[in-house]
C-alpha cells in the first residue's frame, strides 16, 4: 500500500504553493482537512472520463482533502480558479492518520470519482485486483475496499454522502489560513 500525505510535498508538479490544515471535531465531521493552493504548476494535469478531458490541476487551483477519523476513505475536492468544483476524488483506504503533524491515508487502490454533473465513476478496479493477486494486500483488505466503495456509492446515489456537501465549508475554513 502507498501512504499519501495531505500536504503532497512530494508532488513536484506544483512549483509554487500555499498550504493549510486543521483538525475539526463537529457533529458531521471529525478529522483533518488540508488545502493546497497551486499558485504555479510545471504542467497542467487533466483526467479523461469517456470522451471528456477535465483539467484537475493548473495555476490557481485548490485541492481540499478531508481525512475523517476512523473511516476507510479520504475525499479530495478539486476547485478551479473561479472556485467551481471540478471533481470529487474519493480514495478508498485502510486507515487515515497523522504523522509529524501531517495527515495521511493508506491507499487501497480503489477510487470513486464524482463529477459535478452527478456522474459517478469507479476507478482502478484493475489496480485493486492486481494488488490482491500479487499479495500486496490480503483478502480482508480486499474485502474492506469493496465494502467501503459499495457503501459510499450507495450514499452518493442517495445524496447522503456528507463530505461532498462539506467541501465548500471546509475550503472556506482553510482559505484564510493559507501560508
Amino acid at each position: 500500500m502507498k501512504r499519501k500525505y495531505g500536504d503532497r510535498s512530494e508532488w513536484k508538479r506544483i512549483s509554487k504553493r500555499k498550504y493549510a490544515q486543521s483538525y475539526l471535531d463537529t457533529k458531521v465531521f471529525k478529522g483533518y482537512i488540508t488545502l493546497i493552493h497551486t499558485i504555479e504548476v510545471a504542467k497542467p494535469l487533466s483526467a479523461r472520463y469517456g470522451e471528456n478531458d477535465i483539467c484537475i490541476c493548473n495555476d490557481g487551483y485548490m485541492w481540499l482533502q478531508q481525512f475523517p477519523i476512523d473511516k476507510k476513505h479520504s475525499v479530495t475536492t478539486m476547485f478551479d480558479t473561479k472556485g467551481n468544483i471540478v471533481q470529487w476524488y474519493i480514495d478508498i483506504c485502510s486507515k487515515n492518520g497523522l504523522d509529524r503533524n501531517r495527515p495521511w491515508m493508506d491507499d487501497l487502490f480503489l477510487d470513486i470519482i464524482v463529477l459535478p454533473s452527478g456522474e459517478v465513476i469507479l476507478k482502478d478496479v484493475d489496480e485493486l485486483e492486481e494488488a490482491y493477486l500479487n499479495g500486496i494486500i490480503d483478502k480482508p483488505l480486499y474485502d474492506i475496499a469493496w465494502e467501503e466503495a459499495n457503501n459510499i456509492t450507495e450514499l452518493i446515489n442517495n445524496k447522503s454522502f456528507e463530505l461532498l456537501n462539506l467541501s465548500n465549508i471546509h475550503k472556506k475554513i482553510l482559505v484564510n489560513k493559507l501560508k
